[in-house]
């Protein structure tokens, strides 16, 4: 019996908290701490959650969800949505500095107006984590359950 190879996926924003993981994949996976040289994390005006940007001198401190089906996968694609484009970077693990290649989301849009200053993780998790999550718990019904309310209802609601 053969099984699917399991991803390892950088997050740097929201996904960083179990709660939210949980919610998302009905499970939370292993989960590690880990650096991803070469990028700058920068908030998005207006919304929820952040982006990343290849940046020379930039690096991104974040987490590694370990061992992710296809499925899981899939559900990440699904919520990361159109603005992102799902690549491969090198991370550096922050507990023995092993180099690993993980997948990630970067934003796409290189030039967006919205694109302003860092993303500060505490202050999202003081602030705005309740209503995300209660937000997300909605997402991921209307994922299993599409012919509910549409998700332009939840773009809206996670700006």
């Amino acid at each position: 019996m053969s099984s699917a190879p399991l991803h390892n996926v950088f997050v740097y924003g929201s996904f960083q908290e179990p709660d939210v993981v949980e919610i998302m994949l009905d499970r939370i996976p292993e989960i590690i701490s880990v650096t991803l040289p070469g990028f700058q994390r920068f908030r998005l005006q207006g919304r929820l959650y952040p982006c990343i940007l290849p940046s020379e001198k930039g690096e991104v401190h974040g987490k590694v969800l370990m061992g992710l089906t296809d499925a899981e996968l899939e559900n990440l694609d699904f919520v990361e949505g159109n603005e992102y484009e799902r690549v491969t970077v090198g991370i550096v693990r922050e507990d023995n500095s092993e180099k690993m290649p993980v997948k990630t989301y970067i934003w796409i849009n290189k030039t967006d107006p919205d694109i302003n200053g860092e993303w500060d993780f505490e202050e999202w998790k003081r602030v705005h984590k309740k209503k995300f999550i209660e937000t997300f718990k909605e997402i991921m019904e209307w994922k299993r359950n599409p012919q509910t309310e549409g998700r332009d209802k939840f773009n809206h609601v996670l700006r």
